[in-house]
C-alpha cells in the first residue's frame, strides 16, 4: 500500500494528470464556452465555444490536430464540414440549427471523424442542462 501512495505522489510531483475531475462547465461572460476540463487546470478534452445568438458553434477538440474534410454524427444525423487544426486541437463549425446538432443535444453525444481517424464528445445525463443552455443562447 505505501509502494502505490508513493507512486501516486511521486506521479502528481511530475505533472501526471489526474485521474479523475473532468467536468462540463458553461462559461456566460463573454462569448459563450461549455468547456470539458479539470477546472482550475489548463487540461481540456473539449470546447464549445459561440458568440450569443450568432446560431453557429465552434467545436475545438484537444488531442487531436487533424485537418480536412470532418464526418460529425449523433444519433442519425450527420454533416460535413472543414476541420482546422492548430499544434494541440482540432476545431470544426457547427450550426446549432443543424440535425446534428439537435440530436447531440438529445444524446449528449457527437463523434467527429478525419481521414479515418475518430474522436468522440460525450456529455453526460447530468450536464445536458448545460449543454442544451449553451444551445438557446447561442441560437438567439
Amino acid at each position: 500500500m505505501t509502494f502505490l501512495v508513493t507512486i501516486a505522489a511521486l506521479a502528481a510531483l511530475h505533472g501526471a494528470p489526474p485521474q479523475g475531475g473532468w467536468t462540463w462547465t458553461l462559461y456566460e461572460d463573454g462569448p459563450l464556452v461549455l468547456a470539458n476540463e479539470i477546472p482550475d487546470t489548463p487540461q481540456l478534452k473539449a470546447i464549445l465555444e459561440c458568440q450569443p445568438g450568432a446560431g453557429v458553434a465552434r467545436l475545438d477538440l484537444f488531442g487531436s490536430t487533424n485537418a480536412g474534410i470532418a464526418t460529425i454524427a449523433s444519433g442519425t444525423a450527420t454533416a460535413t464540414g472543414e476541420s482546422e487544426a492548430t499544434a494541440d486541437h482540432q476545431s470544426v463549425a457547427l450550426r446549432t440549427d443543424h440535425p446534428v446538432f439537435g440530436q447531440f443535444l438529445v444524446t449528449g453525444a457527437l463523434d467527429v471523424a478525419v481521414g479515418g481517424t475518430h474522436q468522440a464528445v460525450a456529455v453526460p445525463a447530468a450536464h445536458l442542462a448545460k449543454l442544451r443552455r449553451f444551445a438557446e443562447l447561442c441560437s438567439g
